[in-house]
């Protein structure tokens, strides 16, 4: 049992690391500092995040520098139609021992990494798609019957072109569930492009430094989980994911006009864990109600679905949860 003063040097040390990260990645990946942060909570919340943008807003580039300044292992999955489940998990293959017996052995897929970048994960098909799914929630994967556990930490970031809709299968909500965050990267400004220009096309190059590995990793875990969460924090995630519920006693006037299914508990889950590593990025030992505010738009907009009304409206999922939010003030 650690002592609050070695609790509290912890949680010194992991705000300079947390710090330390957002700012190596946002030197290479230019304009998106939300993005950024929001990507590095998830991670350090161990759970998984759904990436929303237009193609060459650098993706890619986000998730390599992610991997990069953490020295973890990645790999990139790009989904099509034709893609199948043994392509990402992994399949077995007949060989032949030393002594010339034939055995089947496990060749590990591409999931089998510390940060896995699945791109466009709308283009593949709902088989495809659902052999993620206890990847996601159990953190390994079962082949002819055998489980394979993942390597650890495991963190997903999946993309898809909200443009491009043609041809493409949408994820079912028990699979948006599943994702920590879904996070939406807007096209960057004129200083943020001009910027990009200069660091994409000069000779030096955009060498990403280290910052931390796999020990202090789990340890800024570690000092997350001790942040405090008071009642009355804990409270207002509640009413907070309640207020989405149309038929709930807590219910906005948002959700009984516009919503059909509102968030999980998942939901209240992801507030609580999220602002705690907000909290103690700036140094705090406990949870406030601003932390749960800041990642309510990534925690809850795809854990929310609209009812006719509200897709007739053209309402969207952010504004509702902007207006449901001044009404908790």
């Amino acid at each position: 049992m650690k002592s609050e003063k070695e609790i509290e040097e912890a949680c010194r040390e992991s705000q300079k690391k947390i710090s330390g990260i957002i700012s190596a990645i946002g030197n290479v990946f230019v304009g998106q500092e939300d993005v950024v942060e929001q990507v590095v909570v998830a991670l350090i919340a161990g759970g998984h995040v759904l990436i929303e943008g237009v193609p060459g807003l650098g993706k890619t580039l986000l998730v390599k520098s992610l991997a990069e300044a953490l020295d973890l292992s990645f790999s990139r999955i790009q989904f099509t139609p034709d893609l199948m489940p043994a392509d990402i998990t992994g399949t077995k293959i007949l060989h032949r021992d030393e002594g010339g017996h034939p055995e089947f052995t496990f060749q590990k897929g591409p999931v089998f990494a510390n940060i896995v970048l699945a791109d466009e994960i709308n283009r593949a098909t709902p088989k495809t798609q659902s052999a993620l799914l206890e990847a996601m929630q159990e953190h390994h994967v079962t082949v002819s019957g055998e489980e394979y556990k993942l390597d650890d930490p495991f963190f997903m970031l999946a993309t898809q072109n909200p443009i491009e809709m043609e041809g493409t299968f949408p994820l079912p909500e028990a699979q948006l569930d599943r994702f920590f965050f879904k996070i939406k990267i807007l096209y960057p400004s004129f200083n943020d492009l001009e910027r990009i220009a200069d660091i994409s096309t000069s000779a030096v190059g955009r060498a990403i430094q280290k910052i931390c590995g796999k020990t202090e990793l789990f340890k800024i875990r570690e000092a997350a989980e001790n942040i405090l969460v008071s009642q009355e924090a804990k409270r207002f995630a509640v009413k907070l994911v309640l207020a989405t519920q149309s038929d709930s006693p807590y219910a906005s006037a948002e959700a009984k006009n516009y919503i059909r299914y509102g968030a999980s508990p998942r939901g209240v889950q992801a507030l609580i864990s999220g602002g705690k590593v907000l909290a103690l990025r700036d140094g705090r030992f406990n949870l406030s109600y601003d932390d749960i505010r800041k990642v309510a738009l990534p925690a809850l907009r795809h854990r929310i679905l609209l009812n006719f009304e509200g897709e007739a409206n053209n309402m969207e999922t952010d504004g509702i949860i902007s207006a449901i939010l001044r009404t908790m003030d």
